[in-house]
């Protein structure tokens, strides 16, 4: 199965909306929290162009953030960029 790491904060409702969803799937992921981490998340923003968390990437590919992520799920799209 595909590498799933998700930057997060502590706080954030879409974070643990995205960590649900990925559970529901029965996927491994790693979460990084940003919270105490100003410079990381300068680099996930560098990364991205997106100052928003959750920020999700499947492999090397860049998913997006919670909606983007359930958008792929409706579509039918989540499971094979997760079997990868």
């Amino acid at each position: 199965m595909v590498n799933v790491l998700m930057y997060a904060t502590k706080q954030c409702p879409y974070c643990v909306r995205a960590e649900r969803l990925l559970q529901r799937k029965g996927v491994a992921f790693e979460k990084i929290l940003l919270d105490d981490k100003p410079q990381l998340m300068q680099e996930v923003i560098a990364k991205t162009g997106r100052y928003t968390v959750p920020q999700i990437f499947i492999g090397t590919t860049h998913v997006g953030g919670y909606d983007d992520l359930a958008e792929l799920d409706s579509a039918g799209e989540l499971d094979p960029l997760l079997a990868i």
